[in-house]
């Protein structure tokens, strides 16, 4: 039996809604499948009125994220001031590539006739009946928040699919964070748009996915539904009630640490 046959069967049995919303992490290495192809088995089980939606955050443009650190790391000072100053990718909402989100997301952010939302940082990208309503109006001071499509794939009941990767990834968790009792601390973002040095600050929450893992593990296995494909783990669950026990768990243990 093929990878795409077991997909397509694993797709069926794990219950995935006709007609609904889907956003979907995964790591495709070691499959052997194109991209291409995992994008129309997720279509074809969403059916002609489901939206698959896809994180295409572009940290690359960042001097305040982990990726810019690490381009340049090898750097001189002044290599790095120059870099920074004429060499950063600016964000463009239709070009710039989002290459550490994956194959897939990238080959969905590319699919003619996405949509994809306009933060400069962390921007999602979709193909379906709801696409445009769920994407559209992405505040650029709010990554992932009340203000962000996350909150309207939240409202909309999507499911989300982790396939063949972890709860480290598990963007729908940040939701959480801003849920948080107290509110999380903020911190300063900076990003470069549109041209090479023009530099966009903003203050937003300091998003933390240190303890994703742990806060996926301690998730009621109620909530979860669970198989396997080409040697990993697939889970697929539905956003409001697993973003709600994430956001009693951060409340309950990140505000325990912070005392500590």
């Amino acid at each position: 039996m093929s990878e795409l046959t077991r997909l397509r069967l694993l797709l069926g049995e794990l219950g995935i809604r006709p007609g609904g919303v889907l956003m979907v992490h995964t790591s495709l290495s070691g499959t052997g499948l194109p991209p291409t192809l995992v994008r129309d088995a997720l279509l074809a089980a969403l059916g002609p009125d489901g939206t698959l939606v896809v994180p295409a955050f572009t940290p690359e443009n960042s001097d305040t994220s982990r990726a810019h650190r690490a381009r340049v790391a090898h750097l001189s000072a002044e290599e790095a001031a120059v870099y920074r100053a004429r060499k950063m990718p600016p964000f463009d909402q239709d070009t710039t590539p989002c290459p550490s989100m994956g194959a897939l997301a990238e080959c969905v952010r590319t699919t003619r006739g996405a949509v994809r939302s306009a933060h400069p940082q962390t921007s999602l990208a979709g193909i379906g009946a709801r696409a445009a309503e769920l994407l559209s109006g992405h505040d650029p001071h709010c990554h992932l928040g009340e203000r962000s499509p996350l909150a309207r794939l939240y409202a909309a009941d999507a499911e989300v699919l982790l396939l063949r990767v972890g709860f480290e990834v598990c963007s729908a968790f940040h939701l959480a964070e801003y849920r948080m009792t107290p509110a999380p601390p903020t911190r300063e973002y900076r990003c470069v748009v549109g041209a090479p040095g023009n530099w966009y600050p903003y203050e937003d929450v300091a998003l933390d996915d240190r303890d994703f893992a742990e806060m996926g593990a301690r998730l009621p296995g109620k909530l979860l539904t669970r198989g396997r494909w080409s040697g990993k783990t697939v889970t697929l669950f539905g956003m409001r009630a697993v973003v709600d026990d994430v956001r009693d768990q951060l409340s309950r243990y990140r505000s325990r640490n912070d005392l500590n």
